[in-house]
């Protein structure tokens, strides 16, 4: 079962080709605290309230009237999160971007890479290595699927990371509740990133999209999809992505446990959209992604493509004045 979220409110579901508008919701975030109060899954929550008319979700999503599939009313408690070097083809890209002057001649990039190899997916109830991880932003840096990806007027490069994002809400027992799973664009500066390793944080702090469906319950181990670039009606890089345990050196099980492992994220009431990382970048492939691009991520098992066009942010002035 799919979940998405319209724009001027209303939830709709989908289990098949045709999306249905659930009754009496306005928003999935809504949905889910019912959930969480009352002691019932999603599926179960859904079918209390009843479906009512059917939409056309490819014609809504083309208009641009879907929004994220889930955002909180209070844009400050949503939480854009991710970690870094889970996936087993992952380390090669950022190897050769953080070369290393160390004695045994491996960057740390290949180092972390490594250790999630041999310790990133522990028996259940044990932990396991915790990966690399970093902060993109608070919900005011989610972007609805369709919309515009603003790159800042100080960034070096803005270009696609097509990843699994976890979407998580926090219940008042301050336990993350697993809502589903979503396609991702983690927007992020490679150049920056590129010059020294600890500007990470930097390269990572921009605008991300994800949906514009939600997959509800469990993820499949193998999921295959293809990230691409397009340029007015040319394709100018296109490659398949893989994910899904059965492709990472972690369990999504390890990288929770090591979100939520902080207090800090476990709020009573907040949302976490929390991304687990990929192998494929165009940059990679040294393409550069210009304004007016369209970023596709496309993978069929996790609902309909999130695309994106790239904009670039108008130089402005920052200014710090004194009270």
């Amino acid at each position: 079962m799919y979940l998405s979220q319209l724009k001027d409110g209303g939830v709709l579901c989908r289990e098949s080709a045709t999306a249905y508008r659930v009754n009496d919701a306005e928003t999935t975030y809504a949905l889910a605290q019912e959930a969480i109060s009352s002691g019932l899954d999603m599926r179960s929550v859904i079918d209390r309230h009843g479906l009512g008319e059917p939409v056309d979700l490819a014609a809504l999503a083309a208009a641009g009237m879907l929004d994220c599939p889930i955002r909180h009313p209070d844009s400050a408690h949503m939480f854009l999160t991710g970690t870094g070097l889970t996936h087993l083809g992952s380390a090669s890209a950022r190897d050769a971007m953080h070369s290393s002057e160390s004695s045994d001649g491996l960057s740390d990039s290949m180092k972390m890479f490594r250790m999630g190899i041999e310790g990133g997916k522990p028996a259940p109830g044990d932990v396991g290595v915790q990966p690399e991880w970093f902060y993109k932003g608070t919900g005011s840096a989610a972007v609805a699927p369709g919309d515009d990806l603003v790159s800042p007027d100080f960034a070096l490069d803005g270009s696609e990371e097509p990843e699994i994002a976890g979407i998580y809400v926090i219940g008042a027992d301050r336990v993350p509740y697993r809502i589903g799973f979503a396609v991702a664009n983690e927007f992020s500066d490679h150049v920056t990133e590129r010059i020294n390793y600890l500007y990470l944080a930097h390269s990572k702090l921009r605008q991300a999209s994800f949906g514009p469906e939600i997959l509800l319950g469990e993820l499949p181990q193998d999921i295959r999809g293809t990230s691409r670039i397009m340029r007015g009606e040319a394709v100018v890089w296109e490659k398949e992505f893989l994910s899904g345990e059965d492709n990472m050196s972690h369990t999504f099980a390890n990288l929770e446990h090591h979100h939520f492992k902080y207090q800090l994220f476990c709020e009573p009431g907040d949302l976490h959209v929390h991304m687990f990382g990929t192998a494929t970048l165009s940059f990679a492939d040294n393409i550069r992604v210009l304004p007016g691009d369209v970023i596709e991520v496309d993978a069929p098992q996790l609902g309909m493509a999130l695309r994106n066009t790239v904009a670039q942010e108008a130089p402005r002035q920052s200014e710090v004045r004194v009270l």
